[in-house]
């Protein structure tokens, strides 16, 4: 088959098509009102008086304010898990597995605004305390399914009974470390908020974890 002949991706049906306009919407106007008027200044009805739609229809897409509010951070890790499940056993380090599909991931987010809207939602959430522990709660959830898709697939190397679940735990909790301190990085730089930079920022803390499990401490002086 020539590439000319290959058949473009078909749209998804009209209102499928709707229902992700309507969901991008609630996220755009929720992180311009948190961020105009904070997020305790923003009710759920102003919110879907906005968006011209239904508290039912808002429930129907998110569980909550917070949930609306951090969709594009959780956006990222839904694609993960989706690439942890097809991501070649090779060989590699399990960690440097995980580093390889979160950038994966980061590549696939859309172009259009995304990198914006994680920036306004982190600068939203680090004075924002119920998000936090929301997004402390979903890191949690997102990590269990992260070992469950690693032990699943693939065959790890650990000698004690549970071990192999374990190391897929530490690995993954080494990772969104990494993921945590390279964001808060990107956030805190004046300009250059892109997808490219947020990558280059993971790659370079990931860098150091090697480093970091092998420090030793000596007295000073």
């Amino acid at each position: 088959m020539t590439p000319e002949t290959v058949a473009a991706p078909a749209k998804p049906p009209l209102r499928e098509r709707r229902k992700l306009r309507t969901r991008q919407a609630l996220i755009d106007t929720a992180l311009e009102l948190f961020g105009e008027h904070g997020f305790d200044g923003v009710t759920l009805d102003r919110l879907c008086e906005a968006v011209e739609v239904s508290k039912r229809t808002f429930f129907r897409t998110f569980s909550s304010k917070e949930d609306v509010a951090m969709a594009p951070t959780q956006d990222l890790w839904a694609v993960f898990l989706e690439v942890l499940e097809s991501c070649p056993p090779d060989g590699r380090r399990l960690v440097s597995l995980y580093e390889d599909a979160l950038v994966e991931s980061i590549g696939r987010m859309p172009d259009g605004g995304w990198a914006e809207r994680v920036l306004a939602s982190r600068k939203l959430a680090a004075r924002t305390p119920s998000m936090s522990a929301h997004g402390l709660a979903f890191c949690d959830r997102v990590g269990g399914e992260a070992v469950a898709v690693a032990v699943r697939r693939f065959t790890l190397d650990a000698t004690a009974d549970g071990a192999a679940r374990l190391h897929a735990r530490l690995a993954l909790d080494m990772l969104l470390s990494a993921f945590h301190q390279a964001l808060a990085e990107w956030v805190a730089q004046p300009s250059g908020h892109t997808r490219e930079d947020l990558t280059r920022r993971l790659r370079t803390v990931c860098a150091e974890l090697p480093g970091a499990l092998a420090a030793t401490v000596e007295p000073r002086g």
